[in-house]
């Protein structure tokens, strides 16, 4: 296997990506396997929080250039759309991101709620390099996080940006030392496993599908989302924990 699934208590999983020899580089067996961890987790009522990670040198150093090199349109095509799985992943998912995050790997992290770079992480998408454009969200997310000026400089020169650089211009969430990316991801996880579930994946749903729609419409999805919360058990438990000046006991339903 080239990914590890670990379970980490508290309603945490991570993910890891562990093809070092490659330097990560995202083959057909890691998208598949990303994909089929990704599945698994999102029926599992335990998990509530998962966090996706390389290894404390490189997060992913893109596609398997040489996989593809000789491709043709047809056989490009022809293979399987594995990144579909994680754009319909209900739950949050955290990037925890150490040094290159190239390409599809920078695509990879796009497709998170949150990203923590370490400091010495670099983010880009090189494709124009090699005669081709970024075809997993690259052109699209990445223009919807950081605007289209700062977006064209890197899709266009094909040149990364440091993690502080990604930091300024909202590519990231936070910026830590090298050595805390993990325990700081997990920490997050954590914390945010520990809050009421049904509310945690219903803010994901409508700033998801919100991003895509006109402001009226989305603030209305935000209403109806927001009234639906008043059937949760956590809801009631919540607020009554508030009134009665008690830490809540949430159950995730």
């Amino acid at each position: 296997m080239e990914t590890r699934l670990e379970r980490l208590g508290d309603g945490v999983a991570l993910i890891r990506i562990d093809r070092p020899e490659a330097r990560n580089a995202l083959n057909a067996a890691v998208r598949e396997q990303i994909a089929a961890h990704i599945q698994e987790l999102a029926a599992d009522e335990a998990t509530r929080c998962v966090v996706l990670t390389g290894s404390d040198k490189v997060f992913a150093a893109g596609a398997d250039i040489k996989a593809m090199a000789q491709a043709s349109p047809a056989e490009m095509m022809a293979r399987p759309d594995y990144w579909a799985v994680l754009r319909a992943f209900p739950k949050p998912l955290i990037a925890a991101v150490n040094g290159w995050a190239l390409g599809g790997g920078c695509e990879l992290a796009l497709h998170a709620d949150i990203i923590i770079a370490g400091e010495s992480a670099k983010l880009g998408q090189p494709e124009i390099k090699v005669g081709i454009i970024p075809g997993a969200g690259g052109t699209q997310r990445l223009t919807r996080a950081v605007g289209k000026y700062k977006a064209m400089k890197m899709l266009l020169t094909g040149e990364p940006v440091t993690a502080r650089e990604a930091e300024a211009m909202g590519l990231v969430s936070e910026v830590v030392p090298d050595a805390e990316v993990l325990d700081r991801a997990v920490a997050l996880a954590k914390a945010i496993a520990a809050l009421p579930a049904v509310a945690a994946r219903k803010i994901k749903e409508v700033v998801t599908l919100g991003a895509d729609m006109p402001l009226e419409a989305a603030l209305a999805l935000e209403r109806q989302a927001f009234q639906l919360m008043f059937d949760t058990h956590d809801q009631k438990e919540g607020m009554a924990a508030f009134i009665e000046k008690r830490t809540p006991k949430f159950e995730g339903r």
